[in-house]
């Protein structure tokens, strides 16, 4: 058994859900075995960044991004899955303060339907 730490970006994401959401996110994270890293599972993946190998865990609507050692699994973000911020993570692209303000102002996908010609 893992011992379970979140950084405070996961916290503030965390405590803004429903309580039974919460559960729900931290329940299956906290589950996490090292046999599941080591064989895979269907919702677990990785994702390269920065010089960094994440572990991703897909949750209901959201996205864990975690390392390990030996005895810690640790949470750096949560994300909510359809949003630009996910997806910058995922591929690679930096993340300005203006693509902040288009994901606070009703989310990525929204921008986009706002803005086709």
């Amino acid at each position: 058994m893992y011992q379970v730490n979140f950084s405070d970006q996961a916290i503030r994401v965390l405590s803004k859900l429903p309580t039974l959401e919460q559960m729900d996110v931290v329940s299956a994270f906290s589950s996490l075995t090292p046999e599941d890293l080591l064989k895979g599972r269907s919702d677990l993946g990785t994702v390269r960044r920065g010089g960094h190998t994440y572990h991703r865990l897909r949750v209901g609507e959201f996205r864990i991004y975690f390392e390990t050692t030996e005895q810690t699994l640790h949470a750096h973000y949560v994300l909510h899955r359809h949003t630009f911020e996910d997806f910058a993570f995922r591929a690679h692209l930096p993340f300005t303060e203006d693509e902040t303000k288009i994901e606070q102002e009703g989310g990525f996908w929204k921008y986009l339907d706002d803005h086709k010609s």
